[in-house]
């Protein structure tokens, strides 16, 4: 392989001001992997909420919220990841002025505190403020410190690094759909969603004890919105895909359950597909970003977006109330959907300079949120339009991923040339 294509994926982006010495990561290392653990441990209350919307949808729909349409309902679990991606652009400057505890800190306490929220909630607003609001931008205070802050000391294996932390997402999205399906029938929904809250309660305070920095802090951040940052075209290119990837990944996880509901599964088997869904993105988290590190975060990219589109477009629109298709088309695309949550922050590392990282990637995942705020509800919309049945959700889903996979093909041109054999 020619050299300078291997550079281009193992050093900073050329407008790096990093020093010297902060160019050599420690790659590993007992502090290093402590980060990582912290990360892992933060990731479980916002990731995996987030990765068990789906079990959420279905059991609201059926109780709390079961007189109001799919499109109204969708906007709750939309608002959730607007939210969660939206205060990025305030938490990641924090992050690189301040250290990850003055963002990881309030996002702990707010977290705990939406949860015991919820679990009183009966009302749409009060779900919507409680889950939604204060929810969706905890979690941010979450997520956006735990990516940033493994990038730290990760560089040539930040993308096995990141992948380990985010199985947390997975891990999470299936406890907290089994303590609902085994403990809501049993104690009630608000209980359930109290021992959701104890456990996150712990996991956040082992992250504000293991979250750290290693490179000096960038004073010169603002918590704004950096738009300068996309006249940077490797930049705005790596954003305009990584919006369209996460536009189509929530649609599956927010409507395969309800998805099952429809089709004549029994509750326990339909709500069972988000622990399903999740334990394949469990792998589908950190195998992704171990081969990354040596094909390419942009190359394996396009490959997991061209394989959820076409699992969408031919597994699931085909399932019907096939169960093993059903379960299947789960786990696979649980698998091969992970890379878009672990990865995507990533290849963001790949265009700007490390100790920029908290920002730009705060900066995306503001941009995101707008996907995330309107895909759900305009699924839902679809389906209501086809008086409930799921084939115009589905195709709207599988021609977003494609849309993506186009979107990551142009980005990976822009960023590193049209040779098949680039490693980026």
């Amino acid at each position: 392989m020619d050299p300078t294509q291997e550079a281009i994926d193992i050093t900073p982006a050329p407008d790096s001001r990093e020093s010297s010495k902060d160019n050599k990561y420690p790659e590993g290392g007992l502090q290093a992997w402590s980060v990582v653990l912290g990360a892992w441990c933060a990731m479980i209350p916002s990731m995996g909420l987030l990765n068990s919307l789906g079990i959420l949808h279905a059991w609201t729909r059926a109780h709390q919220l079961k007189d109001y349409s799919e499109s109204s309902i969708g906007w709750i679990f939309g608002a959730y990841g607007f939210f969660l991606y939206l205060a990025g652009a305030q938490a990641g400057p924090i992050f690189d002025a301040f250290g990850p505890r003055y963002v990881v800190i309030p996002g702990s306490i707010g977290t705990v505190a939406s949860l015991l929220c919820l679990s009183f909630s009966k009302e749409y607003y009060q779900i919507f403020l409680s889950f939604s609001v204060l929810g969706g931008l905890s979690a941010c205070t979450l997520f956006t410190p735990a990516v940033s802050a493994v990038g730290h000391w990760f560089q040539i294996r930040r993308g096995w690094a990141t992948g380990v932390a985010c199985t947390a997402g997975g891990v999470g999205g299936v406890i907290f759909p089994l303590i609902i399906l085994f403990a809501a029938p049993k104690v009630g929904f608000g209980w359930a969603i109290r021992i959701i809250a104890l456990l996150s309660a712990i996991l956040c305070t082992v992250a504000c004890l293991l979250l750290k920095t290693r490179l000096p802090s960038n004073t010169r951040a603002g918590a704004t919105v950096d738009f300068r940052a996309l006249k940077d075209i490797k930049y705005a290119s790596t954003t305009a895909a990584i919006f369209l990837v996460e536009f189509a990944v929530f649609i599956p996880i927010t409507y395969i359950a309800s998805y099952g509901v429809h089709q004549g599964l029994k509750d326990t088997m339909a709500y069972l597909l988000i622990p399903f869904l999740n334990l394949g993105a469990i792998p589908g988290r950190f195998l992704p970003g171990l081969i990354a590190d040596r094909v390419g975060r942009f190359n394996v990219m396009v490959l997991t977006s061209l394989i959820c589109s076409l699992l969408t477009l031919a597994l699931w629109l085909e399932a019907s109330n096939n169960l093993p298709s059903i379960i299947c088309y789960a786990v696979l695309f649980g698998f091969w959907s992970g890379a878009a949550i672990s990865l995507t922050p990533v290849c963001i590392s790949q265009v700007c300079a490390t100790e920029d990282y908290g920002k730009r990637n705060g900066t995306t995942f503001t941009i995101v949120s707008a996907g995330t705020l309107v895909g759900i509800p305009i699924a839902g919309a679809i389906q209501e339009r086809d008086g409930g049945e799921y084939g115009g959700l589905i195709v709207f889903g599988g021609v977003l991923y494609l849309t993506a996979t186009v979107a990551f093909v142009v980005a990976r041109g822009i960023c590193a040339g049209w040779s098949l054999k680039t490693k980026f």
